[in-house]
Formats: structure tokens, C-alpha cells, sequence
């Protein structure tokens, strides 16, 4: 009995070695603030200037901003673009390309990059930085990185040690705590022939970044995501309506869906709005998983952190963001590259494998999220015989008024059949808005059969 108490003591203090591990320790914590900022980008420039030390983001909002409105003035706007790549010379720049641009950039003589100079805009709330210090020393992944431990609101890991971590600070990204935005969603085929998909008013949540807790570390029971949409467009998908939720720990309670259909006029369980299910909303030319770059449980693939690179993404993009015409946006192929604002930035490089015996169209994914928001701005994804098959993209800019970056407005390229979806295309109605939370009987799935007859 004796020698099963001292293994079994052993046992559990290797454990307890192991899951320590998992946190940084309190003199590499030290580097937040000083070598490292707040949420753990590298604090100094790059060696050739071109990526700025930071200097605290932008803080204030530009003269053209009107106090209140949703519709947010580019600060950039005079700027000239100080270098273009394109089919002709990309390749002195596809160290910097993700292989999805490098893609298009050989597909359409048409497709270029506009790259202005990199301004690193993002500063979260002084409340999130805080715990964001605390984070680095105490926060931990449980059930092999797949759920959340001891988690405050701010960066949950700002010094990754592994690719689950910071896929989890992607998850957890800060953008405000609710979220609404009417939108559109648009599809254009390999002819160039632009189709609305949807017209959705959406609301988003992140209860764990509720001010009244932020104090309160999350529980294995706490919701971090919540999403409803409901579509008002076109004519054969107005009043229907989808519900989300997504727990730290997926584990043990997995993502929960519902869905309103008008024919059938009532709410059903969705649980198959997960995963690699097509998305009807992009004509099958996504997966569930692909909105925002990536979402939902990571169970799927096994993700290894790779390093950070010096790479060429959207960035600051207001001028597509914001363009009040989608005709404008969706041009054939790819959007219109004269709207589009690239810049270079650091991002860590995540590479996610499937895992063996798991089902997924993917078998490798790789995902470049930023330093300075952990927000995913791009993404690769290949098929089963290793083929690049999809590429995604994010399209961030920093909500100046509210302290929250907002990469809604996103996008997929689906190489195989030469067509594109661009979702949350939100300038022609008004732009993001931060909203009052809904109550908890707005977030009843039953609540949307009240909003979504027609």
C-alpha cells in the first residue's frame, strides 16, 4: 500500500511538473512591458525599418471621424502604396507571401498587392493588458491544448509555447464584447459572375469579456463565443436564422447550434454547423471552420507552433472594409486588388495536421496570426493528396473609437473551382456597431423563431 501511495504521489507531482509547464515563468513574464509589449509582440521594429517599433497604437481617432458613427474614417488615406508586387516580380517577395497570394498572383495577371507603410494600430484596453500579465504565468490548456484553464479576460497566452495556444489567443482574440453589424455575403464563380448569397444581420458576443467579470477567471462551463444571425436576403433565404455557442472547454461541452427554417417553422438542433460541413452560404466553397480564418474546436488536427515570420496581409483596411458599393468589391477572380491595403507584419505561423482516424476535407492547414492582435489574418489550406486547395483571408482594421480591432470582413478562395466568397461585407450598411448585450432571453434559441418568421 505504501510503495502505491509513493507512486501514486510521484505520479501527481509529475502531473503537476507537466501542466506547470504549460504557463511561462515569472522572469519571462518580466518581458511584457519592456522587450515585449503588453500582449506580447516583439516591442522593437524590424532590422530594416520597415515594420515600426510600437509605440502604443492609434489612440486617436483621425480628423475625419465623426464622434459616434459607425463608419470609421481611414487614417491612411493620403498614404501612397510604396511597393506593388505582382505576377512579374513576385517571386523576389515569396518569402513574404503566403502560398495562397503566391497563388493568385500566378493564377491573375489582374490580382496585385498594394503594399503601404506598416502602422501597427492595435491597443486593447488597459484592464486586458493587465491580465494579460497574469495570464503569462498562470493560464494553462487542459485535455491536450483542446480547453482552457484559469483563463482572466485579456491574451490568454501571450508567450506560446505551443500551436494550440496560439490558435486559443486567435479564439479569444479581443474585438469588443457585443457586437452588431447588418451584412452581406457575396459569391463570385469562375465566369466572374458576383451572386448575393446572404443579407444576415448578425450579433456577436464574448461574454468573457464582459467589464463586470473581469476579475473572474473562466470555468470549464463558461461560454467565450456567442453568434445569431438572421437573414434578410435574398427572397429564398429571408427569415431564416442560426444561433452558436462555443465553451472553453469543448470537451465536455461541445459547440451547441440551432437553426430556424421558415418552411418548417420551428427550431431545430444544428449540430452539423462545425467542422468541414459546407457552408451553403459560400455555394460549398468553405467549410464552417473557415469563417473568421478559423473557428470552433480544435480537436481535429494536431497544431504546432513554427515561429513568426516577417510576411506581407491585409492590414488597416478600411477602404475595402468600409466601401459603401459591393459591385465595387467583387470583381471576377479575386476582389478588387485597388481596395485592398497590405502591409508587412510579424505573425506567428501555426501548421495544423490532421490528426489520424479523424475526418476533416483538410489535411494540413496553415495559419498566420498576428502579433500585435492574435487575430488570424490569413490562412492555407490543402487537400488530401497535399495540394493547396483553399486560401483564406482576414481583413482587419482597428475600431480606433471602441479599442477593438475587427476582422469581420473576411474571405476564401477555393482554387479548385476558381471561385471566391467574401462575407461580412458590412460598408454598405453602416459598418461594425458596439452594442449593449442582448438579454438571456434574446440568446434562447427559441428566440429565433420569433424573429425569423416571414
Amino acid at each position: 500500500m505504501a510503495l502505491i501511495k509513493s507512486l501514486m504521489a510521484s505520479a501527481m507531482s509529475l502531473a503537476m511538473v507537466a501542466v506547470a509547464q504549460a504557463a511561462v515563468s515569472p522572469e519571462q513574464a518580466a518581458k511584457l512591458g519592456q522587450s515585449l509589449t503588453p500582449v506580447g509582440a516583439e516591442q522593437a521594429g524590424s532590422a530594416d525599418g520597415e515594420i515600426p517599433a510600437y509605440s502604443g497604437g492609434l489612440t486617436t481617432p483621425p480628423a475625419g471621424y465623426q464622434a459616434g458613427s459607425s463608419m470609421r474614417a481611414d487614417p491612411f488615406a493620403s498614404e501612397k502604396t510604396r511597393l506593388v508586387i505582382d505576377g512579374k516580380n513576385a517571386a523576389q517577395y515569396a518569402d513574404k507571401l503566403t502560398a495562397s497570394t503566391r497563388e493568385l498572383l500566378k493564377r491573375y495577371p489582374s490580382f496585385h498587392l498594394d503594399v503601404y507603410p506598416t502602422h501597427r494600430t492595435v491597443a486593447l484596453p488597459q484592464r486586458l493588458l493587465d491580465n494579460t500579465r497574469k495570464n503569462a504565468i498562470a493560464a494553462r490548456t487542459t485535455g491536450e491544448g483542446l480547453a482552457l484553464e484559469n483563463v482572466l479576460p485579456g491574451v490568454p497566452f501571450p508567450i506560446p509555447g505551443s500551436g494550440y495556444e496560439a490558435m486559443w489567443n486567435h479564439l479569444l482574440r479581443y474585438q469588443g464584447f457585443a457586437i452588431n453589424s447588418k451584412y452581406d455575403s457575396w459569391n463570385v464563380d469562375s465566369s466572374g459572375n458576383a451572386t448575393l448569397a446572404t443579407t444576415g444581420d448578425a450579433y456577436l458576443e464574448y461574454p468573457l469579456f464582459d467589464p463586470k467579470r473581469n476579475d473572474v477567471a473562466a470555468a470549464p462551463e463558461d461560454i467565450y463565443f456567442k453568434t445569431k444571425l438572421y437573414y434578410q436576403g435574398p427572397a429564398r433565404r429571408a427569415g431564416e436564422a442560426i444561433l452558436l455557442v462555443d465553451g472553453v472547454n469543448p470537451l465536455e461541452k461541445a459547440r451547441r447550434g440551432w437553426q430556424y427554417l421558415p418552411g418548417q417553422r420551428r427550431v431545430k438542433l444544428a449540430p452539423d454547423i462545425a467542422y468541414d460541413t459546407p457552408n451553403p452560404g459560400s455555394a460549398g466553397s468553405s467549410t464552417y471552420d473557415d469563417a473568421w480564418v478559423f473557428n470552433g474546436a480544435m480537436d481535429r488536427f494536431d497544431f504546432k507552433l513554427v515561429g513568426k515570420k516577417e510576411m506581407y496581409v491585409p492590414y488597416n483596411t478600411y477602404k475595402l472594409n468600409y466601401h459603401a458599393k459591393a459591385a465595387d468589391i467583387t470583381t471576377p477572380n479575386h476582389v478588387n486588388p485597388d481596395l485592398m491595403r497590405w502591409e508587412l507584419h510579424r505573425v506567428w505561423v501555426v501548421e495544423a495536421t490532421l490528426k489520424p482516424g479523424k475526418r476533416h476535407i483538410y489535411s494540413k492547414r496553415t495559419f498566420y496570426i498576428d502579433e500585435d492582435s492574435w487575430i488570424a489574418l490569413a490562412s492555407d489550406e490543402y487537400d488530401a493528396r497535399g495540394q493547396l486547395y483553399r486560401g483564406g483571408f482576414a481583413h482587419m482594421a482597428y475600431s480606433y473609437d471602441a479599442q477593438a480591432p475587427n476582422s469581420d470582413n473576411h474571405m476564401i478562395y477555393d482554387f479548385a473551382s476558381g471561385s471566391y466568397n467574401i462575407t461580412g461585407v458590412y460598408g454598405p450598411y453602416g459598418g461594425v456597431k458596439y452594442i449593449e448585450p442582448l438579454s438571456k432571453a434574446q440568446w434562447a434559441p427559441e428566440s429565433l423563431a420569433g424573429a425569423g418568421i416571414r
